[in-house]
C-alpha cells in the first residue's frame, strides 16, 4: 500500500485506509458531499465524496477499513483527496498494524527509561508510590505503555504517551542541573504522573477518541484520582508531598484558558509546565512537517495550532 506520508499532489490513489471521522455537508448551493478523514500508521488524510449516492460509494462507517479510488490535490496548504469510489474492505485484505501510528522508538526501551528515572529518586515514599503506579500495577502498565498522548496535536500514536513522558523527565532533570531551587524527586515524579490521566481521558486505538469520563473529567483531574487511589497504598506517605505532587500535576497546563484548574504556586511546577509546554510545541511542530508537503520554497501554510504560517529550516 501507499502510506499517507507518500503520497503527493497529483497522485492517483487506489487503496485501503481506515475511516476516522464521516460526515454529511453541503455547498454554498446547496449540494450535498462528505468530509471524510482516513488514515494510516504514517499520518491522517482529509477527503471529499461529491458524489455520495453515486454507484461507486458503498456504505462504511468510523473505524471500518476502506477502499477508495481518487485523486490527490493541493488545498491551501494541505493535501486532500478527492473519492471517486469507496467500499469497505473486505476481511484478511488489510493488516491492521499498517494503520496505527506508532512511536519511532522502542517502547520496552522507553520503559526501561522510565524505571530508571523512578530508581533515580531519593524520596522513598515518591519511589514506592510511583512503583506502585508504574511497575506494581501491571494492567494500568500495559496500558500506558501502549496509549497516545493525544487525540491528535502531538504524540497522537501509540507508545506517543511514553515517549512524551520520558521527554518532559528529560527536561525536568535537565533544569534540576541549572536550578538548584528545584527539588529533583518532586519535579521528577510529577512529571512522570502529569499526564496519567489520558489513559481514561481516551480510549484505546484505533478510536484514539474522547472518553465519557475523558470529556466529563479530563485528563488532568483524573490523573490527581489516580494519584489518590495509590497514595491509600502507601502508608505514612507526607500530607505536605502528597499536596506538592497533585498541585504540581494540577498546574502543569499553567492557565486556566489552557485547561489547569489552578496556576504554578510552586516552582517545580513551574517548571513541569515549561517542559510540558516545550516538548508538546517542539513535537506538534515536527509532526507538522513529517505530515505537510514543501511549498513556496519551505512555507507549510497556515497552522492554527501556532496562529502562524510555518516555515520548516532547511
Amino acid at each position: 500500500m501507499r502510506y499517507i506520508n507518500q503520497l503527493k499532489d497529483g497522485d492517483n490513489v487506489i487503496g485501503i485506509y481506515l475511516c476516522k471521522a464521516k460526515n454529511m455537508a453541503q455547498t454554498k448551493n446547496g449540494k450535498d458531499y462528505e468530509n471524510v478523514t482516513l488514515t494510516d500508521k504514517t499520518g491522517t488524510l482529509s477527503c471529499k465524496i461529491w458524489e455520495p449516492n453515486s454507484m461507486g460509494i458503498g456504505d462504511f462507517d468510523v473505524n471500518d477499513y476502506v477502499e477508495v479510488r481518487g485523486r490527490i490535490t493541493l488545498f491551501n496548504g494541505a493535501l486532500q483527496m478527492s473519492i471517486d469510489r469507496a467500499f469497505k474492505a473486505s476481511e484478511g485484505s488489510y493488516d491492521p498494524a499498517d494503520y496505527l501510528p506508532v512511536s519511532s522508538r522502542d517502547i520496552n526501551e522507553m520503559y526501561e527509561e522510565l524505571k530508571t528515572y523512578i530508581n533515580s529518586l531519593q524520596s522513598p515514599y515518591y519511589k514506592l508510590l510511583l512503583e506502585k503506579i508504574f511497575i506494581e500495577d501491571t494492567e494500568f502498565v500495559e496500558v500506558f505503555k501502549k496509549h497516545s498522548a493525544a487525540k491528535s496535536i502531538h504524540h497522537g500514536f501509540v507508545g506517543g504517551l511514553m515517549q512524551h513522558t520520558l521527554a518532559v523527565c528529560d527536561l525536568c532533570n535537565f533544569y534540576c542541573t541549572k536550578y538548584p531551587a528545584l527539588n529533583r524527586d518532586l519535579l521528577i515524579s510529577a512529571a512522570l504522573c502529569h499526564d496519567i490521566g489520558k489513559v481514561r481521558e481516551l480510549s484505546d486505538f484505533p478510536l484514539n477518541d474522547y472518553t465519557d469520563e475523558g470529556q466529563l473529567l479530563g485528563h488532568i483531574v483524573m490523573g490527581v484520582e489516580i494519584v489518590d487511589e495509590k497514595l491509600r497504598e502507601v502508608k505514612g506517605f507526607p500530607k505536605v508531598k502528597a499536596d506538592q505532587l497533585k498541585h504540581c500535576i494540577l498546574a502543569h497546563h499553567g492557565e486556566f484558558e489552557f485547561g489547569s484548574p489552578k496556576k504554578p504556586a510552586l516552582v517545580e511546577a513551574v517548571a513541569l509546565n515549561f517542559a510540558d509546554n516545550t516538548d508538546a510545541k517542539i513535537e506538534a511542530m515536527t509532526e507538522l512537517f513529517e505530515s505537510s508537503p514543501l511549498v513556496d520554497g519551505g512555507w507549510l501554510g497556515y497552522s492554527r495550532l501556532f496562529d502562524s504560517n510555518i516555515r520548516q529550516t532547511r
